[in-house]
């Protein structure tokens, strides 16, 4: 198989078509809420430093005094 047809072929691979009468709802709050659900389930203590991170700075920038 020369170069030529192996990048088509990958480039169809790639742009599959989506079946015929699937749409699919735009929903990015519920998508944001699964994926960082899903990312606290795999690496939580990433995210428990990117929180208290983000604590620190709000914490250091909103003191009262």
């Amino acid at each position: 198989m020369n170069r030529v047809n192996h990048k088509k072929q990958e480039a169809s691979r790639r742009a599959v078509p989506a079946p015929r009468g699937a749409t699919r709802e735009l929903k990015p709050i519920q998508d944001l809420t699964s994926y960082v659900g899903e990312y606290a389930r795999q690496r939580p203590e990433t995210l428990a430093l990117a929180c208290l991170g983000v604590g620190f700075i709000l914490g250091w920038k909103l003191k009262l005094w």
